[in-house]
């Protein structure tokens, strides 16, 4: 098995808030996606491999509960944590090392998801 995830949905309540905030902590631009008449799809972009999305519509709630989804946090995931705050989030645990493995941080969403980033520096 090449990777252990092979796609992500985030659910979200309110489409355009939630791609704006994404768009601000990761400092690129989340593009519409055709996907179900009832159901608004943003990609997250990715150069390759695994990718992922936010979704709304029925069976799409956001939550802190379930699973946890770690986004890329680039180079020091330390410059997109410090852009959650002022984006609508809340960071729930800063930069933390998780030793040989790199760093985590989690925080939520403009949506009210618990969500992960994660580095190597």
């Amino acid at each position: 098995m090449a990777n252990a995830l092979n796609w992500f949905e985030i659910p979200v309540s309110n489409m355009a808030r939630a791609k704006q905030f994404y768009s601000t902590i990761l400092a690129a631009k989340l593009e519409d996606y055709p996907f179900a008449q009832e159901h608004k799809m943003a990609m997250i972009p990715t150069e390759n491999g695994v990718g992922g999305a936010l979704l709304q519509g029925k069976g799409y709630t956001p939550s802190h509960d379930g699973a946890l989804v770690y986004l890329n946090g680039g180079d020091d995931l330390k410059v997109v944590q410090d852009r959650i705050e002022s984006a609508g989030g809340k960071v729930l645990r800063e930069k933390m090392s998780i030793g040989d493995n790199g760093f985590v941080a989690f925080f939520e969403d403009s949506e009210g998801n618990r969500v992960g980033l994660h580095s190597m520096a």
